[in-house]
Formats: structure tokens, sequence, C-alpha cells
């Protein structure tokens, strides 16, 4: 059974005005993310958007997309509006592409999708990869995960966790035995659960980390974790990031 893609896209940007619509190589980051989400395996790739103008891109390159209300207060409350937009039925699956990831491999896509798929028990599935690092295990700007015995998420975090009480009694200058893991930021869900998702009471925890996956895990909805070998190419929050992902692009690696 396929897929649908959705990648949530919205024009403003307090770090990189008008993000989607940013030059790569003679085309929109947004065309650019939806190219890479049509080599996976998904049935249907769309972009939900928050602006005629992304819509327009996305048209002259042929890629689907949608109009959106502009008053959505996160992605995944514009991907429950896109899915009856589309007319998605209650058992599909949605994997959620972020729109400033134009450097996503094509295959981690699948592996979400096929995850929550073998995961009757789990109302979302993501990814992550071991931390080799000690810069990125302190760092708070990446968000950490700790799982179960059947891959199952415990806990997200911004905090290096999980906490290795003895070896860092003396300050964090070491990685702990226990590879920690990083979150990637893809998410795959059933549209029952994603339409039911903006209705949850946000949860104190999610306002303390500012992690909205938390809120799922809150209301006592599980989440299964495809871990991955590779880390993800870099995606685009700054100036400095367009220039990188430009720089890969010029160089003819992606």
């Amino acid at each position: 059974m396929g897929f649908t893609v959705l990648i949530p896209a919205r024009l403003a940007s307090t770090r990189l005005p008008d993000k989607p619509l940013a030059d790569i190589a003679g085309q929109p980051m947004i065309v650019r993310v939806a190219a890479c989400a049509k080599r996976s395996s998904a049935a249907r790739v769309v972009v939900a958007a928050d602006s005629a103008a992304i819509v327009d891109a996305c048209s002259r390159h042929g890629v689907e997309a949608v109009l959106t209300r502009t008053d959505h207060v996160s992605g995944s409350d514009r991907l429950a509006e896109a899915c009856g937009l589309l007319g998605l039925q209650p058992q599909d699956i949605v994997v959620n592409v972020q729109g400033d990831e134009p450097l996503l491999e094509p295959a981690l896509i699948d592996a979400v999708a096929a995850l929550l798929r073998a995961r009757p028990e789990a109302s979302m599935s993501t990814a992550a990869h071991a931390i080799h690092d000690l810069a990125e295990f302190t760092n708070p700007n990446v968000v950490k995960t700790v799982l179960d015995a059947q891959g199952l998420a415990l806990y997200f975090s911004r905090a290096p966790i999980a906490w290795w009480r003895d070896g860092f009694a003396g300050g964090i200058n070491t990685l702990p035995p226990l590879a920690p893991l990083r979150h990637i930021g893809i998410y795959g869900y059933r549209v029952e659960f994603l339409r039911r998702f903006p209705s949850l009471a946000v949860a104190p925890v999610e306002q303390m980390e500012a992690l909205e996956q938390l809120r799922a895990m809150w209301h006592g909805h599980r989440i299964a974790v495809h871990v991955t070998p590779h880390a993800p190419g870099p995606g685009v929050d700054t100036p400095e990031d367009l220039a990188r992902v430009r720089a890969v692009f010029a160089s003819g690696a992606a």
C-alpha cells in the first residue's frame, strides 16, 4: 500500500525570509524538497502551503500543492487541514517531510512509512541516528531521544540524555558508553491520528522542551523510531545553512 508525503511550507521565517522560495541551483527550495520526496516510494507528494506564492511556484515546476490557512500554530495543524482537503482516509499513512530539508534521503522517507505500517501499536513513527560528537550531545538545539527494547521512544529532550551518572561527575567531557541518539525531524502518521492531534491539550512538558511530539506521548500515544546509520544532510534555517546547501548542489553531490 502506498503512502502520501506532505510537506508543510510557511512563507514567514524570522531567520530566512521567504525561505521556501529561496533559490537552490535554479529551483525554489520547496521544489527541491518535493523532488527528493518523489524519489521515495510515496504514491503522492503534496506541499501544504500558507501562501499563494508557494502554490504558484510549485505549480510552475509540476509539484502538487494545496493552499491552507495562514493561522496554523504548527506544521502538524497545517497537515491535518491538508488531509481533509485531499480527502485522505483515516487509515492512510502520511509522512511529514520538513520543507527545509532538500538533502533528505528518499530511503529514510520509505523507512519511516514502513515502520509505522509494521507497528500498529504506534500512533507515529520518526527517525534517529547515533551521536558521535560531544558538541552535538550537549547542544540544546540538537534533540535527543531514548528508546525502549521494542524501539519505541521513551522520551525526547534537548538535554543530553541518557545521563551517565558516574561518567559525568566531573562535567560532560566525553560521550556515554550507550551511544546517544539524535532525533531527525521526519514523522509518519495515520491520518486518523493526525487529524485528531491538534485537538489534544498542549502538554506541560511539551511547552517546557518546545517539542511538539511530547504532546502525543503525554496523552499516551507511542512513537516508533527508525534508527538509521546515516546522519541526514544539513537542513536550512539560516543564510549560512542556505549557502552550504547551495554549495552541495553546485558541486553536483546532490
